[in-house]
């Protein structure tokens, strides 16, 4: 029997090697362009669905990454505003220890004036433009009183009228599971600070002042009695800040975790997405011998066709 071989059937043939080869270089050309296995999910058949899954988890971590930098910078901002205020009492304290050892009261209203702005500037804090210590109330300063003499009247004003504050506390959801209150109220802050500010002040203005000068004994038993409160209002501050501390830690703590478990997810998804570099570029270099073979295969038999040998 004896095998017809046509020139049609040849051209064929050697059409087909030609495409196959020039797809294959195709696929291999885009693997080394893209370092991607494919282009989109229908490229990775089975694992189309654990893909998506993955990448789902990915865009969680990556917003979850975005938050915890918000978050850290804005309590970076409350520390700065707390040591403020801290400090503010423990400067106060330290005023009154040095005019009652000093018997001389001559500068202390001064300093109190001073320290008051302090205090009240950290309070009134803000962070992007809204108020850290305001509670919900985020556009209304929270603290209106600007100076001693706004503490004394007359008549004596409640110190709760100075504060303009709600009582909600901001929370952030870290991860999944973790939820943290980063929130804090300047009323917490700030009430006995200027209660005890207006204490002083209200004796300087009262029959047993001023604060001026050489102390009597009535003053320097009221400056006396005055060191227990300042002394208290400082280590509550200082447990407040500290409070704002640990939400850092715990936050950054997070931030570590989610980082951790976001870098692991990408070497997944590569794993299953990234090509093998090492094998695309030889099957590239193998595709690109193929079409050159198939393409001088097609030359060949176009020059030895019946056809050509009739011309």
């Amino acid at each position: 029997m004896v095998t017809r071989v046509s020139t049609s059937g040849s051209y064929s043939a050697v059409l087909q090697n030609l495409l196959a080869a020039q797809a294959r270089q195709a696929e291999a050309s885009d693997q080394v362009a893209t370092q991607k296995v494919g282009k989109d999910l229908k490229d990775y058949a089975r694992k189309a669905e654990m893909l998506t899954a993955m990448r789902s988890v990915q865009t969680r971590l990556d917003v979850y990454a975005e938050q915890h930098m918000m978050i850290a910078d804005k309590l970076t901002t409350q520390d700065t505003a707390l040591n403020q205020i801290t400090d503010a009492a423990g400067a106060t304290r330290q005023a009154v220890l040095d005019s009652i050892a000093a018997g001389d009261a001559g500068t202390l209203m001064e300093e109190l004036e001073a320290q008051l702005r302090n205090g009240l500037e950290g309070m009134n804090a803000r962070y992007g433009g809204k108020y850290l210590f305001a509670g919900g109330q985020v556009d209304t300063k929270p603290v209106t009183a600007t100076k001693l003499d706004d503490l004394v009247g007359p008549p004596l004003p409640a110190i709760a009228s100075f504060f303009r504050n709600d009582n909600f506390q901001a929370q952030a959801k870290l991860d999944d599971s973790t939820v943290v209150t980063t929130g804090m109220l300047a009323s917490d802050l700030g009430t006995q600070m200027l209660a005890a500010f207006q204490a002083i002040k209200a004796f300087h203005e009262g029959p047993s002042g001023p604060l001026d000068g050489k102390l009597t004994d009535a003053q320097q038993t009221f400056l006396e009695s005055q060191l227990g409160p300042w002394e208290t209002i400082r280590s509550d501050l200082t447990v407040l800040t500290g409070r704002n501390g640990l939400v850092q830690k715990r936050v950054d703590d997070v931030k570590d975790d989610v980082a951790t478990r976001a870098n692991t997810l990408a070497g997944m998804v590569g794993d299953i997405t990234d090509a093998d570099m090492t094998r695309a570029a030889t099957e590239l270099s193998a595709a690109q011998m193929s079409v050159q073979a198939a393409a001088q295969v097609f030359i060949t038999l176009q020059n030895t066709s019946l056809l050509k040998l009739l011309q």
